[in-house]
């Protein structure tokens, strides 16, 4: 009898210990599900501080031009190093950053180009997805803080407004690098005069030639860095920004000749893209840049130093704020 209410008592407990087990694997899988589903619908992280309306520059007065409209281009690419354990981290940078800066009224439009090594401030964020901290780092940093998606967009882009004095920066697009070769093609290739010595690393690419760059070629055009005679990311820029110049025409006139060209273009670079627009606001604004006078790239003028690791850039304050009120501002009447 005693035997019995024995095994009884132990298959009780087995039988809680079970339930318990259960419980617990059920509520974990539940939570890491929740979890993933507000990967892409986390708080959205608010800059500290925003433009005055008004500013003073050189002993003239200037107000805050309501015509502007912002659009901040990230390229992304792999980063493989260590990351604070108790931050929401992943693995790509912006390797790329440009802020397209639309005025309305005038029909214009301007670009600016970041460097990648910017130290400026930028938001650590929490397992949550909540900024925890915040650290002055190189500004491509910004975005393998987060989910690798909005959040991380999001981030950048706070980033980016932060260092431009509180700018707003109302739309992201962000574009893994691997598309450029698909977006090149697209356009059946640009043409333009090899600025770089490539041996070693494209010996397609000759320096002084002129070459219409097709697939992979297209990338390596504008990534490469390392192994070559000068590694700066302000070299690489110049590179950059004479395909963007040479792509932008290319653009233009491929979306003159074929009008579902946008829409095409839309549906084959989604799986490369993300952004807090819709497909027709995306629509809308690549119309915008290929029918607006294009001023051309500014550079955010600066120094470039050796840090404890990496290369780090400092930009000059008197220029920046210079360019702020250029782009952002209009004289007072």
């Amino acid at each position: 009898m005693n035997g019995k209410k024995k095994d009884r008592r132990s298959y009780l407990k087995y039988a809680a210990f079970v339930m318990a087990l259960t419980l617990f694997v059920s509520t974990a899988l539940l939570l890491l599900n929740l979890w993933e589903k507000r990967q892409g619908i986390f708080p959205i992280q608010e800059v500290d501080g925003s433009l005055r309306e008004t500013v003073e520059l050189d002993g003239k007065s200037y107000v805050l031009n309501g015509d502007i409209e912002t659009l901040l281009v990230m390229g992304l690419d792999k980063f493989e190093g260590e990351t604070d354990d108790a931050s929401y981290t992943n693995n790509q940078q912006a390797d790329f950053l440009m802020l397209f800066v639309f005025d309305n009224k005038r029909a214009e439009c301007t670009a600016v180009q970041i460097n990648r090594d910017t130290m400026t401030g930028i938001n650590i964020l929490g397992v949550a997805g909540q900024k925890i901290n915040t650290a002055t780092r190189q500004i491509a940093l910004a975005h393998t803080y987060g989910n690798g998606r909005q959040v991380s967009c999001r981030n950048t882009a706070d980033a980016v407004s932060g260092l431009l004095y509180g700018v707003k920066i109302d739309n992201y697009l962000s574009v893994t690098m691997d598309a450029v070769p698909v977006f090149n093609d697209l356009v059946s290739g640009v043409t333009l005069e090899v600025l770089d010595d490539f041996t070693g690393i494209d010996d397609t690419l000759v320096k002084g030639e002129t070459v219409t760059l097709m697939g992979v070629q297209a990338l390596r055009y504008v990534r490469s860095r390392y192994g070559m005679e000068d590694s700066t990311n302000e070299h690489r820029m110049k590179r950059q920004q004479q395909y963007i110049r040479a792509l932008y025409e290319k653009t233009k006139e491929t979306a003159e000749q074929d009008e579902g060209f946008i829409a095409e273009t839309s549906l084959k670079l989604s799986d490369y893209t993300v952004s807090n627009c819709t497909v027709n606001q995306l629509e809308n604004v690549f119309k915008k840049i290929s029918s607006y006078k294009f001023n051309g790239i500014k550079n955010i003028e600066g120094k470039s130093q050796k840090g404890e690791e990496f290369i780090e850039f400092y930009p000059d304050e008197a220029s920046l704020k210079s360019m702020v009120v250029e782009l952002f501002y209009k004289p007072e009447n």
